[in-house]
């Protein structure tokens, strides 16, 4: 068997969090096909400077259903180069025009659809603000996209019940096999770090420049920090930008594109994780699971994820209840790493526990 995966860009240093998704996907593909049959259709390299006449084409293009980076022709391109293969795996919704033209086209083999999240509310998150114009060109592009994905795929995959429901009541279709957040699990270890959260914990907030982080940081800065006695770190990809803003304060330390972040998790004492808007699961909380980590966080950034939050770290929507979930580990040091959050990932969110699911969709 033979697969041609269309993903969106082929990163070049830190990948951000829909990325790593991403490259979860191609490596499971791979285990199921073998390394040799798999192979990948870019949209984007990270290493091509966009031209100016690639942005106009990309505007010009966008109100027809092709996302940034698609035109007429590379849709053409890949609909021929399709026929050599069984499986075409389209790595995102938002191109669900690839799966509407293959089939268009005759295309016999089976076309599996991947939805990082429902990519019109994704979007309308991303912009949230009704002046901006990007808003009145993407959102409508990203929603005929997941339509047309729904409409003619073969099977589909979504990561959550809550995307499952959403993508039926939008399109009318259920998700053929619900597969989660997963990472490669690259945290295995004889020993794990010992010793105990401290009195003025390190929280360390992760995630790219987004709206939604961006919006969540700033709210926590706001209306938590002041409440309690912590050291505050922010990482993540472009969140330098953020020592520009008026509410940032001169305490809190900002890393951006980190290359290694395993000794950061390993110095955390906590995950804070206020995010309030979005779709899909947050990779940043498989990712501190992965790492055996206290973390406290809204129902946004735990939606999609099956465990005990008080075991975990907590469940927290105000700021009373995040100050309180601090001041907790603050007067009751706990283990640094938390071994519950470790055994939920390992038995639930590694790679190698969703292979079969995978392998049910491509070959089913």
């Amino acid at each position: 068997m033979r697969i041609l995966v269309i993903r969106y860009k082929k990163t070049r240093g830190v990948p951000e969090g829909g990325e790593r998704a991403s490259e979860l996907n191609h490596t499971v593909l791979k285990q199921i096909a073998g390394d040799g049959n798999v192979d990948t259709y870019y949209i984007h390299d990270e290493a091509h400077r966009r031209t100016a006449w690639e942005y106009l084409q990309g505007i010009v293009y966008m109100p027809f259903g092709y996302y940034f980076g698609l035109t007429p022709q590379r849709v053409r391109e890949i609909v021929k180069m399709a026929q050599a293969y069984e499986v075409v795996f389209v790595d995102r919704s938002v191109f669900g025009i690839v799966a509407k033209r293959l089939k268009e086209e005759g295309y016999c083999g089976r076309v599996v659809c991947f939805f990082h999240n429902v990519e019109r509310v994704y979007f309308s998150a991303k912009y949230s603000r009704w002046w901006n114009p990007m808003r009145w060109l993407v959102v409508p592009c990203a929603d005929r996209n997941d339509r047309w994905s729904c409409r003619y795929a073969d099977k589909t995959i979504a990561l959550s019940r809550r995307d499952d429901d959403e993508l039926h009541r939008r399109y009318g279709r259920h998700a053929d096999q619900l597969i989660p957040i997963a990472f490669v699990d690259r945290y295995q270890r004889d020993l794990y770090p010992a010793g105990f959260t401290d009195e003025k914990p390190l929280c360390m907030f992760l995630g790219a420049y987004f709206p939604a982080n961006v919006e969540g940081i700033e709210w926590f800065v706001k209306n938590v920090l002041p409440r309690v006695n912590i050291r505050m770190q922010i990482v993540g990809k472009g969140m330098e930008r953020l020592k520009e803003a008026d509410w940032m304060r001169e305490d809190i330390e900002v890393l951006s594109n980190v290359p290694d972040l395993e000794p950061l998790f390993e110095a955390a004492d906590l995950m804070v994780l206020p995010i309030f808007k979005g779709s899909g699961m947050k990779v940043k909380t498989c990712e501190s699971l992965m790492y055996g980590k206290n973390i406290i966080g809204t129902p946004e950034a735990w939606s999609g994820y099956e465990l005990d939050y008080d075991r975990a770290g907590a469940c927290c929507l105000t700021a009373d209840e995040f100050a309180a979930a601090i001041n907790d580990f603050c007067q009751h040091p706990s283990p640094r790493f938390n071994a519950y959050s470790r055994e939920v990932f390992v038995n639930q969110y590694s790679a190698a526990r969703m292979v079969d699911k995978f392998r049910a969709v491509v070959e089913d």
